[in-house]
């Protein structure tokens, strides 16, 4: 691509929420910092200057802009509009980049009008969580978009069956750097902080805690192993605003001391490093950067059948696939690896291969930069 591209740097802007640890923000933060600076002159902005990536992002010279916006109908919406279009125009920025349903709909049309050459959406979830209206409003400021941009397959055919224009869609799959997550070794201390046995496997879900991430099934599911398993306990790594309701439903089904909720973890390789087995029990996804996570760190997955899970788990080769909301299938696939040692470790190791061939994040900022290059000379602007 270097020998493609001009000395001129491409002006490019990334909108996004906020800072704050999730699947999307993580990828913005990894092609931040991925990105070939000497050939992009990358801006960050945001709608809350907020969240725990802000601290990974400071060893960069990169400008991030706030612009709070209140509802998308609100008077302060359309002055920081206005803002927005005039930071486009004085920064002569060439690409503008938005990811989900808020910085589409706020910042695509903004972009149109301040004349950016190109402008590119994201969606990277089958917006179960987004009302019909919401739903209707996205779709039509994609429409403004050049291209729209997912990380999954199964998000892109979702988006045609709601009328998305295939031809504009852009499959590019999540990346990690693998890295974080090998070599990590068991510690005894990280076991007491949890209150956890030392010969306990621990079963572990990395996610956050809302309805679509399903982890009341694995409540259900892990009732049942504890009862046949004495030395198996749970994780539920993450924070949200199920969190509650989650701890109520444990308490009820009687797991007791079984069952940790850690809440928000800044150690996700070390939790990874101590865990036996790693659930993500969702109804509704992308491609999942915790499923991802735990495969790098060898540890053997259960997902569900939905979204772009198939995609990351070959069934029975680097992990296990189950129905969503079936608690008995999940229960038994737990049982099956925990009786089953040898299977859960060539699951691990196979788990490890797959995301090292097709998920490193060298290999996503490079698509990313190549799709921007060629939106660039599409425009005749190279």
């Amino acid at each position: 691509m270097a020998g493609t591209m001009q000395s001129k740097k491409i002006k490019l802007l990334q909108m996004l929420t906020n800072f704050h640890i999730g699947g999307t923000e993580r990828q913005v933060a990894n092609l931040a910092l991925g990105i070939d600076s000497s050939h992009f002159d990358l801006h960050l902005g945001c709608l809350r200057h907020s969240g725990e990536l802000l601290a990974e992002l400071e060893t960069l010279r990169v400008p991030r802009s706030e612009f709070r916006i209140g509802s998308l109908y609100s008077p302060k919406t359309f002055w920081q509009g206005i803002r927005l279009a005039h930071y486009v125009r004085r920064n002569l920025i060439q690409i503008v980049h938005s990811y989900g349903f808020y910085p589409n709909v706020f910042t695509i049309p903004v972009a149109r009008l301040a004349g950016a050459s190109i402008v590119v959406a994201s969606i990277r979830n089958t917006c179960d969580l987004l009302t019909p209206l919401q739903r209707f409003l996205q779709k039509l400021v994609c429409r403004l978009a050049d291209c729209v941009l997912v990380n999954a397959e199964a998000i892109r055919d979702n988006l045609v069956e709601q009328g998305y224009d295939r031809s504009r869609i852009v499959v590019i799959r999540n990346g990690i750097t693998q890295s974080a997550f090998v070599g990590k070794t068991r510690g005894d201390a990280l076991r007491r902080d949890l209150g956890v046995p030392h010969s306990a496997r621990l079963v572990a879900v990395f996610s956050r805690l809302n309805r679509l991430k399903g982890v009341r099934y694995f409540l259900d599911a892990a009732i049942v192993v504890a009862e046949r398993f004495p030395d198996a306990y749970f994780l539920v790594v993450g924070d949200g605003g199920s969190k509650q309701e989650l701890e109520e439903q444990a308490h009820r089904l009687g797991l007791g001391q079984r069952i940790v909720f850690t809440g928000f973890r800044g150690d996700v390789p070390d939790l990874l490093a101590e865990s036996a087995i790693s659930v993500l029990p969702t109804l509704s996804e992308g491609t999942s950067n915790t499923l991802l996570e735990s495969m790098a760190a060898g540890v053997p997955v259960i997902a569900t059948r939905v979204g772009g899970n198939p995609e990351v788990i070959e069934e029975g080769v680097s992990g296990l696939l189950v129905p969503p909301r079936d608690s008995a299938a999940l229960a038994a696939a737990i049982e099956r690896l925990l009786v089953d040692e040898d299977l859960a470790k060539r699951l691990g190791q196979a788990g490890m291969r797959r995301v090292s061939e097709l998920f490193s994040i060298e290999g996503s900022v490079h698509e990313t930069e190549h799709l921007y290059q060629r939106l660039v000379e599409a425009k005749g602007h190279v």
